[in-house]
């Protein structure tokens, strides 16, 4: 009955503007455990990021009940920490589209971002660990939000980053890390 009472049509089941359709900011965190054996290195990551998504771009597709699939622009400041590994933190940036399927009670949306940017890791030499300071980042992420009034959300998702030095440097370890995230998301206008 909860899941239903998401997605069924509520009181603004016919109002045209989503709050996809304003541009807003989120912090996200969570916590990120090591996923593949390229580093011997038992990597935890706490990634917080500070997110802007811009307006709604375009639909990619619009259903009679409400129901809109839209494509926005997403951009982060990214901090993350590490409890276990041979670096303390990274200080980056990652871009990447924003594909959104907003319910038709205008409330609640799934939403996928997969991209990537660049960044600065404090790289200590470590074996195992990043080889440089200059390090590439590529992330994947799939959740859930839920508008908690017209202008604030809650999100949830399922989150991947890697990071990369590139190979530039012999060996490559990088870094690959899944886990959760949670978000609060406030529009701007």
């Amino acid at each position: 009955m909860a899941l239903l009472g998401l997605v069924a049509p509520g009181p603004a089941a016919h109002a045209q503007n989503l709050p996809a359709d304003h541009a807003e900011w989120s912090i996200e965190t969570g916590y990120l455990t090591k996923v593949k054996h390229n580093s011997k290195l038992d990597y935890r990551v706490v990634p917080t990021q500070l997110v802007w998504r811009s307006p709604a771009v375009f639909d990619l597709w619009r259903g009679e009940d409400g129901t809109r699939l839209l494509f926005r622009h997403r951009l982060a400041l990214l901090l993350e920490t590490f409890p276990r590994g041979a670096e303390d933190y990274y200080i980056g940036f990652s871009g990447a589209p924003s594909i959104e399927l907003w319910f038709p009670n205008q409330r609640t949306a799934l939403f996928t971002s997969v991209g990537g940017g660049v960044g600065y890791i404090n790289a200590k030499g470590v074996e195992g660990g990043q080889g440089q300071k200059f390090t590439l980042n590529f992330f994947a992420q799939l959740g859930l939000r839920q508008q908690i009034n017209k202008t604030t959300a809650l999100s949830g998702s399922a989150y991947f980053v890697h990071h990369s030095n590139g190979g530039m440097t012999s060996p490559n370890p990088g870094i690959d890390a899944a886990g959760v995230t949670l978000g609060l998301t406030w529009q701007l206008d």
